[in-house]
């Protein structure tokens, strides 16, 4: 077959888009210089994309990556939830397409949790009581003072001359005055430190009130009873309690430790005044900005955390041939499940609040739906690790309570160091 023959029987050419006259212009690669074929180069792997961009650009990319919770959200969460260690053997097994990669459900999760965390605990320390229990305490004080007041005109439509009845009138007078003066405490405003002080002595001392109606003190219960009064009258009087503070472990009130060396020793004492002054100017006035401190560290914190609990299962595991990136994905999953879980039971005990009073049967449900949340966390976790590194029960339980208790060692220093950390910087 001749060239010509040949020719006539290809395939003609696809037509390219160049117009005539025009040359196609070949994109390169910055790096080595060959033609490029798509977001890669073939050659040296350089993106064609530039990490030179607008600041802006990089920013909204970056939180892009982080929180594209497209249709992978709702096949992760409710797995997370309920089903455990689902999500991880789909990881380990290479089905991850169709699930939000731990870190990024972790970083997204935690930051959630954390931002609502401020909220809840900021809500706790700006009311003295929770809603419930306040309108509880207030209708009960209220009814209290009712029934003093019908049990009074009773007593006063029968006159009588007898010290048994002139005493119990004098006696309803006092209780009506004291109730009354109870109630506006529980009804001051939040705002000054002065009136948190009364409002939360004066809660301590109308349950110990009641408990005194219903069946009396005990002795030590009446000298907790005398002491709140004393505390009461000073703060009322224009008096500010102060708590003491002290971090200290000898008699002249210094800190210090055999094994550092005098100078050392010299600058820990220093530190512990400066934090004892510090805690006791928190503690003696509006705690708020110290819970925000606090708050604002842990997510630091906890990040640290993370790749040390991934130690702590490589430890306990060693023979289950696990990677320590693999570990690294329990803990992460781990993590997410109990920030949602916490969160989810905090919500529904805020509405347990609002519903006590006009729905108290639903507020029951819902409360007993929080509390389940909370108990399945421990549950859950239990059977994830024994589903992961598939060991007995005994030996998961054995293992399972060491590593609870050591993590729970780890989370309370973790705490300790977020308190001091946040104290320095108020």
């Amino acid at each position: 077959m001749t060239k010509t023959e040949l020719a006539e029987k290809l395939p003609l050419p696809i037509s390219s888009p160049v117009l005539d006259n025009e040359v196609a212009v070949i994109k390169k690669c910055e790096n080595c210089h060959q033609a490029l074929n798509g977001k890669f180069c073939a050659n040296c792997g350089q993106s064609v994309d530039s990490t030179l961009k607008y600041f802006w650009v990089v920013i909204l990319h970056l939180l892009d990556d982080i929180f594209s919770f497209d249709s992978r959200a709702s096949r992760t969460l409710w797995p997370l939830i309920f089903r455990p260690a689902f999500l991880t053997k789909e990881y380990f097994a290479g089905r991850r397409v169709h699930y939000v990669p731990p870190l990024r459900l972790y970083l997204f999760v935690s930051i959630i949790f954390f931002i609502t965390l401020k909220f809840f605990v900021g809500a706790d320390g700006s009311n003295s009581i929770n809603i419930n229990d306040k309108k509880m305490l207030i209708t009960q004080v209220k009814d209290h003072v009712e029934a003093l007041k019908t049990e009074q005109k009773i007593l006063l439509k029968t006159p009588s001359e007898s010290i048994e009845e002139l005493a119990e009138v004098t006696r309803l007078n006092a209780d009506m005055a004291k109730f009354t003066s109870y109630l506006a405490d529980l009804n001051r405003d939040y705002s000054s430190a002065q009136n948190k002080q009364i409002i939360k002595l004066t809660r301590a001392l109308v349950k110990l009130e009641f408990d005194n109606v219903e069946e009396g003190l005990s002795s030590k219960e009446q000298d907790r009873f005398d002491d709140l009064m004393a505390r009461r009258l000073k703060v009322t009087n224009g008096g500010l309690i102060s708590e003491e503070i002290n971090i200290s472990n000898n008699e002249d009130g210094s800190l210090s430790f055999d094994f550092l060396s005098d100078e050392k020793n010299k600058k820990l004492t220093e530190f512990s005044e400066e934090l004892t002054e510090k805690a006791e100017k928190a503690f003696n006035s509006d705690t708020g900005p110290l819970i925000e401190q606090v708050i604002g560290k842990l997510p630091q914190l906890m990040f640290i955390l993370l790749p040390l609990f991934a130690v702590l299962l490589k430890i306990m595991f060693i023979f289950s041939k696990r990677l320590y990136m693999e570990h690294l994905t329990v803990a992460l999953h781990s993590h997410s499940f109990i920030f949602i879980v916490v969160l989810l039971s905090e919500m529904l005990d805020l509405l347990d609040e609002y519903l006590a009073v006009t729905s108290p049967n639903l507020a029951g449900f819902v409360s007993v739906v929080a509390g389940g949340l909370l108990l399945w966390i421990p549950i859950y976790l239990f059977i994830m690790q024994k589903k992961v590194y598939k060991q007995g029960y005994f030996f998961t339980l054995v293992k399972f309570s060491i590593i609870g208790t050591i993590y729970s060692m780890m989370i309370l220093v973790t705490g300790l160091i977020a308190f001091i950390w946040g104290l320095m910087g108020t």
